[in-house]
């Protein structure tokens, strides 16, 4: 991919998306109109959206708990989107998945997971299928840096490894895996440095910088493409929030979180662009207020939608 203006202005509207879809969810969950939980990735959209953007619109991704920056890389539907979080019928999940749950199998998202680690063997095994089927496809399989100290993390990256998958693993590092410090949970300084465990490159990078993290995951990508395997790509950067809404936030200082807003991604790929005048401030200002307009006509939609019937309980479910 050509990093042109068309391509990076596309990049900055989802990271707009992003941000603005989250925002409007924490306002809407606050006032109860969301139920469940959620967990939102303020502070961490340039991984989600520097990362997806090194794929063909083919591949394939498995996403977290706090995926939907993911989900708007690889180009989910807003409305829809904001449906499923409604819990409305017209969500991606029939409004039965909500926030964790949200999946898209024509754009190749395998979909979001509640489990920790939970995304490890589908990617493999989804990995697995394109090289048994021959069909070029690759694999990014995101996760956190406290799923890194699961088991299924070691007896994934091990296989993948052994029959040289293409699938790359994308861990988003924010820091706190819940209220636990990754430097007091994980031996290593960097998640990506136990990819020598399994023979297999690992490669650590700032995580706000979205065209750092395209660069490196491209060539994770291409890597795994032409049959070499498998790699580790970490993403260092910050969730603003809360694990979810039941978080007190008690584990971190103001002033280290107030920090990490100074480096906001988003304006400082706005400042980027801006600097290489790639943008001016006033298309800065239009492209802002088109992604705000996008996420409004996403809640008409949600709020047009009706929810699920009784009749639809036992649909959908395997038992």
């Amino acid at each position: 991919m050509t990093l042109n203006k068309e391509t990076l202005l596309n990049w900055y509207k989802k990271m707009l998306h992003t941000r603005f879809f989250e925002s409007q969810v924490d306002a809407f969950f606050a006032k109860g109109m969301i139920h469940g939980t959620t967990h939102l990735s303020i502070g961490q959209e340039a991984f989600a959206i520097g990362s997806t953007a090194a794929l063909h619109a083919d591949d394939l991704i498995t996403s977290t708990h706090r995926g939907h920056g993911e989900c708007i890389g690889k180009d989910a539907d807003l409305n829809r989107m904001m449906a499923e979080l409604m819990g409305k019928s017209n969500g991606y999940c029939k409004g039965k998945g909500g926030s964790m749950h949200i999946a898209d199998l024509e754009k190749g998202n395998l979909g979001a997971n509640g489990v920790v680690g939970g995304g490890f063997a589908i990617a493999v095994g989804a990995a697995l299928t394109q090289q048994m089927k021959k069909t070029g496809k690759v694999v990014l399989c995101f996760f956190g840096d406290g799923a890194s100290n699961e088991g299924s993390f070691h007896e994934a990256l091990n296989l993948a490894s052994i029959w040289k998958l293409p699938v790359v693993f994308m861990c988003t590092n924010n820091h706190y895996g819940m209220s636990m410090s990754v430097s007091r949970s994980t031996a290593v300084a960097n998640i990506a440095d136990r990819a020598a465990s399994y023979e297999m490159p690992g490669i650590t990078v700032d995580g706000n910088d979205p065209i750092k993290v395209y660069e490196a995951t491209l060539a994770a990508v291409e890597r795994a493409r032409s049959g070499e395997g498998p790699s580790i790509v970490e993403g260092i950067t910050y969730r603003w929030l809360g694990h979810s809404k039941s978080d007190a936030n008690r584990y971190r200082t103001k002033e280290e979180i107030e920090a990490w807003k100074d480096r906001c991604p988003i304006k400082a790929f706005e400042q980027y662009l801006i600097k290489n005048n790639i943008i001016s401030q006033q298309e800065s200002d239009e492209i802002t207020a088109g992604a705000k307009d996008d996420i409004v006509r996403a809640v008409e939609f949600a709020q047009q939608g009706s929810y699920p019937g009784i009749e639809t309980l036992e649909e959908d479910v395997y038992a």
